[in-house]
């Protein structure tokens, strides 16, 4: 028994940190980074966001194909090749050059190839991880995918805060050296994974949580739903909807946020601005916590309704934002990120957990986060190219009345019972 405890501890310990890695890097490579690109490039707004709207669009039905892998090859098998495609993918943004501080020479189609690999490889990163933390955790489940989704508030810290910045101030507006950085952490991620990481507890003689029991929830259960069952419960669309929304949310508020505040007052008016951005990005590493604490205390649906309200301080922030900025709405505004990158990430997959447990969680969750990113593919380019038309209103006014859609749909969702309700920590509680 003490050498089984041992080695669960080991994999969860290794688990925790290679998944907090896993999220830093998927947030920043997913989304965040294209603030850096449109600091310093000297290509438009809408020429460097375009890679990242196409890949977007294809990761539609690559979320589906991803998924199948993870439960027909293996979650290893699927995970490692696409790690080293996003190096090659970093390497490529790096040689494409294209900076203004370059005269803006550079290639175009390599930048835009290799952003489009990007995006399309970097988020097995972030479906590996909910699928891991899904596999080898179920009681305390929120609080574990709390702590490995505060890598993706650390990205808005370190990656985009921090090194918009040091590029600005240190190496003279080039983040080329940025992103052959970024390609060497993503080998090394890629050999960490071959040797540390397990699929399923049960493939080394071990249970969920560490137990020496297989969980009471799971007897007799084992089931691959089908994209009919799925589609064919109440269940699914109302999570299509409540995180379709919250998700397309984060998108557009986070791809776009550099142009906004440019067009507030330009690069000074956006780099004063990233001072609160680490504010917020700071704060959502224990807000990431906080909300998986929430859900194993109260459960996702509470959980995930706290953080639909708190989507809303980003959206009438940012909306309200004047020329030049405002100190107290950018503090607010800062506050909104945290709860929106720290909550998000970890709400997404809890709540899918939540409905469908362990043993249904990725042949569901591959259909239902498909479908939720139709719209969030779009979300960054239709507020960049808002914000660069002048029809700002109109953007966050769209933003306002998603979130409310959203919120809408997670209160039809009262009443609904967790899937592995028998081994989760408030179970217990409630005895």
């Amino acid at each position: 028994m003490e050498k089984k405890t041992k080695s669960f501890n080991f994999y969860s310990v290794a688990f925790c940190i290679l998944g907090v890695v896993f999220m830093f890097m998927y947030s920043g490579l997913q989304n965040d980074q294209i603030n850096i690109i449109q600091a310093f490039s000297a290509w438009s707004n809408g020429a460097t966001q375009l890679p990242m709207t196409v890949g977007n669009l294809v990761c539609i039905l690559l979320t589906l194909v991803y998924g199948t892998c993870f439960i027909k090859y293996g979650v290893k098998k699927t995970l490692i090749p696409c790690i080293l495609i996003s190096a090659v993918g970093c390497v490529g943004i790096a040689l494409a050059n294209g900076l203004k501080v370059n005269g803006g020479v550079g290639l175009y189609w390599l930048y835009f190839v290799s952003m489009f690999i990007v995006r399309c490889a970097c988020m097995c990163l972030q479906m590996a991880g909910f699928m891991l933390c899904s596999n080898w955790f179920i009681k305390y489940r929120g609080r574990v995918m709390g702590i490995i989704t505060l890598g993706s508030p650390l990205f808005s810290v370190v990656g985009t805060s921090v090194m918009s910045n040091f590029i600005a101030n240190h190496m003279g507006n080039d983040y080329r050296i940025f992103y052959f950085g970024i390609a060497i952490v993503l080998g090394l991620m890629a050999i960490a994974t071959v040797f540390l990481i397990e699929d399923n507890p049960e493939d080394v003689g071990l249970h969920p949580d560490g137990s020496i029991n297989a969980p009471l929830s799971e007897k007799g259960s084992e089931t691959n739903l089908t994209i009919k069952q799925v589609l064919s419960q109440k269940k699914a669309w109302l999570l299509i909807v409540s995180f379709g929304a919250f998700q397309f949310i984060i998108s557009a508020c986070m791809g776009s946020m550099a142009v906004r505040f440019m067009a507030l007052g330009g690069i000074p008016v956006w780099l004063s601005a990233t001072k609160w951005l680490a504010f917020g990005a700071l704060l959502g590493i224990p807000m990431s916590f906080i909300f998986g604490v929430f859900d194993d205390k109260f459960g996702s649906i509470k959980a995930s309704f706290i953080l639909g309200l708190t989507e809303l301080i980003p959206i009438l922030a940012l909306w309200f934002m004047p020329q030049g900025g405002d100190t107290s709405l950018e503090i607010l505004w800062g506050f909104g990120v945290a709860c929106m990158t720290g909550g998000v990430p970890t709400m997404h997959p809890s709540i899918t957990a939540y409905c469908y447990g362990r043993k249904e969680y990725q042949s569901a969750n591959r259909i239902i986060m498909s479908i939720q990113l139709i719209p969030s593919a779009i979300a960054a380019m239709m507020m960049v190219s808002l914000i660069d038309a002048g029809k700002s209103n109109i953007a966050f006014a769209i933003l306002l009345g998603i979130t409310i859609i959203g919120l809408v749909a997670t209160f039809m969702m009262r009443g609904m019972k967790d899937a592995n309700e028998a081994d989760r920590a408030y179970a217990g509680n409630a005895k």
